[in-house]
């Protein structure tokens, strides 16, 4: 059965075009029955307008096969999964400490406004690729502004999801030799191969990674999906069961010495010291609505980027199942309300553990009471499993962002596909290694590009898709992602100075992302 040609394929080939003539052409996307009864898909041109030669069949009566053309067999389901475990990051672990800056209230309004806002910015980018009948974030850069704006959403996206994948590994570095170390109650000291982080991070890579990142399509990744974001469900169970376990304040893990000292001490304290002492704790230990400091600011950034997806969501729409815009959409809003309910309620929790006394990383702040506490470093395998399953989704628009750039019309080959994502993985294994100290970059990398794919290119992208006749450009769609798009350059700008200051005190506080 000669396979479904992709909606990607509309473009012209490579020649030059007037953008105002083309996308004012109607494009239906129909289902038809083969011979054999299977439904593909096509595309109704009533006016033949689409001059394109790719469109047309060749001289052999044989349409070109591309590496993005895939006949859609992805579950609603499995497509949850998918774009869940590409919106949940490790940035869910500094969440607490931004609700801790900003109050309970404040923090529920900026989630709620960048959940909303990312909704509408997938809603901008299947509005577009809908008229133009296009699943890929670069060719509808193309279809906006020709080469140079397939290349800067083509560059975005490498970049962004370069950094974010160097993040995870990072992050597999540090924290598996700690894990190990303190299961195994091992001198930190000793000089053992499983607790060299760039070993296990290398063997991870080539053993879990890699085999995943093979596979030839998004969808079949939505089981280790459903299983990364299980893992965080158990992390966000054992948060909400440590709220009711650990007192306020907490008493921080000490030889048993220093312990009993720290307790003979308090008994001899005078009647007064203890009346102070539970003034102070009420203080410590009483949750705040709002709250205004000079980290309030920082956590900005981190709420931002909190839903970062965009460069998923076509990919996934491609795969999905009988495709359309609203079922697309559909899974884009569940995916998000389901990370908006977590990412609330460990924020919550977090907070309402440790209140001022959270720290960035909210599993450190655990460590601080019993670092050998079994529950939490199961929960810490469980952060690590769920990091390094995400590593494979994101890769998947980077491989298919460096193929669009690189060799847009070749049909989908196993040896580009295999080498692709093994040099990437070597490239970013080789940072994390080798050069930790680059991901200070990525950061500076990651504010700049992350703007752009979650609030500028959709906007823009639709501004010059949508044909002037049936949304001028005074009109209130356009003008709302005219403002859409000025918001994304306020936040790039914000997220840019909080950096730049961070690096210049070497405070260590700025953030976001992932």
């Amino acid at each position: 059965m000669e396979q479904a040609q992709s909606e990607m394929n509309i473009l012209s080939n490579g020649k030059s075009h007037n953008l105002g003539d083309d996308v004012d052409v109607p494009i239906k996307t129909l289902l038809e029955d083969d011979q054999n009864g299977t439904q593909t898909v096509r595309f109704d041109d009533p006016e033949g307008a689409l001059e394109n030669e790719e469109f047309l069949p060749s001289a052999d009566g044989k349409k070109p096969v591309r590496f993005t053309d895939f006949e859609g067999k992805t579950s609603f389901g499995m497509s949850v999964f998918n774009l869940g475990n590409a919106i949940m990051g490790s940035g869910i672990l500094g969440l607490a400490y931004a609700m801790a800056n900003t109050g309970i209230l404040l923090f529920l309004f900026l989630l709620t406004a960048v959940a909303a806002l990312s909704s509408y910015s997938i809603h901008l980018l299947l509005k577009s690729s809908g008229i133009v009948g296009i699943r890929a974030y670069e060719q509808l850069g193309f279809r906006a502004f020709g080469t140079p704006g397939k290349m800067a959403a083509g560059i975005a996206i490498t970049l962004q999801n370069i950094g974010a994948m160097s993040s995870y590994l990072y992050i597999v570095k540090s924290e598996l030799p700690l894990v190990i170390q303190a299961f195994l109650k091992a001198d930190p000291n000793a000089d053992l191969w499983y607790l060299n982080g760039n070993y296990l991070v290398v063997m991870v890579s080539a053993s879990v990674i890699l085999p995943l990142a093979l596979m030839k399509q998004l969808g079949y990744l939505g089981y280790t999906s459903g299983f990364s974001l299980s893992c965080m469900v158990f992390f966000l169970t054992a948060v909400i069961y440590k709220k009711f376990q650990i007192p306020c304040p907490f008493q921080e893990f000490n030889s048993l010495n220093n312990t009993a000292a720290h307790h003979s001490l308090n008994v001899s304290n005078h009647s007064g010291d203890h009346l102070l002492t539970h003034e102070e704790d009420d203080a410590l230990c009483g949750p705040r609505m709002f709250t205004i400091n000079s980290q309030t600011a920082y956590t900005i950034p981190i709420l931002a980027f909190a839903f970062v997806c965009h460069p998923e969501v076509l990919p996934i729409y491609t795969e999905l199942r009988d495709p359309t815009k609203e079922k697309m959409q559909k899974v884009s809003n569940i995916s998000i309300f389901v990370m908006y309910t977590m990412y609330f309620l460990a924020a919550l929790f977090g907070y309402l553990t440790f209140y001022g006394n959270v720290e960035p990383e909210l599993l450190h702040t655990y460590s601080r009471i019993d670092p050998y506490d079994t529950l939490i470093l199961c929960v810490r395998v469980a952060v690590l499993t769920a990091v390094t399953l995400t590593v494979p989704i994101v890769l998947f628009p980077v491989r298919r962002a460096i193929q669009q750039m690189l060799f847009p019309t070749k049909a989908f080959s196993w040896l580009r596909h295999i080498a692709i994502a093994m040099v990437l993985l070597m490239f970013i294994n080789m940072l994390v290694i080798f050069a930790p100290n680059i991901l200070g970059i990525f950061g500076i990398i990651g504010a700049t590009s992350a703007p752009c794919l979650i609030f500028i290119f959709p906007a823009v992208f639709y501004i010059r898709i949508v044909p002037k006749e049936s949304e001028p450009f005074n009109s209130r769609p356009k003008i709302l992602a005219t403002c859409f798009a000025a918001l994304g350059v306020s936040f790039m700008i914000m997220s840019l100075s909080f950096i730049i200051i961070d690096w210049t005190t070497g405070s260590g506080n700025a953030g976001g992302g992932h």
